[in-house]
């Protein structure tokens, strides 16, 4: 049985992700130019600050120091978050996602743009924004409908204070 340099590095990295308080979300090996980019993404539920990245950066690189894993030329090591726009793809994602503005791509090949209200194992509480001047609406989606999902980037919206006024 064969396994991706991907895999073997998720098998190596994964624990020692975990042992920091972080979720490894994603891991990437591109080449650029001459040299090689590991991009490790990682993740917690109340986020990852710069000193949790650098911590486990650090952690990262030495693991992968003392082991072939990359193969004896040149890498760079990139470690990170997710991006603002990230698409939602594991349970947790989506609990992290509470209150967030998601683009929903259906498997009937509509699109709901909505704020998760509650998740729960089978599917999502949402809110359906209004369209000029009308009321939000609730709609329940399962998780079995959804194709695709991807939190919305919003620079407006009113914090809470701001709507109970």
């Amino acid at each position: 049985m064969s396994t991706t340099q991907n895999e073997r590095l998720r098998e190596l990295l994964e624990p020692l992700v975990s042992s920091q308080g972080l979720d490894l979300e994603e891991i990437d090996v591109a080449s650029v130019g001459r040299k090689r980019v590991l991009r490790v993404v990682v993740d917690a539920d109340e986020g990852a600050d710069l000193d949790a990245i650098a911590d486990v950066s650090r952690a990262l690189s030495a693991k992968l120091d003392e082991t072939d894993a990359m193969g004896q030329g040149e890498y760079e090591l990139e470690v990170g978050t997710p991006g603002a726009e990230r698409l939602l793809t594991e349970h947790r994602h989506y609990v992290r996602a509470t209150g967030r503005l998601v683009r929903f791509r259906l498997t009937d090949d509509s699109e709901v743009v909505a704020r998760i209200l509650e998740v729960d194992d089978t599917g999502l509480d949402l809110e359906v924004p209004g369209v000029k001047g009308r009321k939000a609406t609730a709609r329940g989606l399962d998780f079995t409908d959804i194709a695709q999902a991807r939190v919305q980037v919003e620079f407006n919206r009113k914090n809470k204070n701001e709507e109970e006024a």
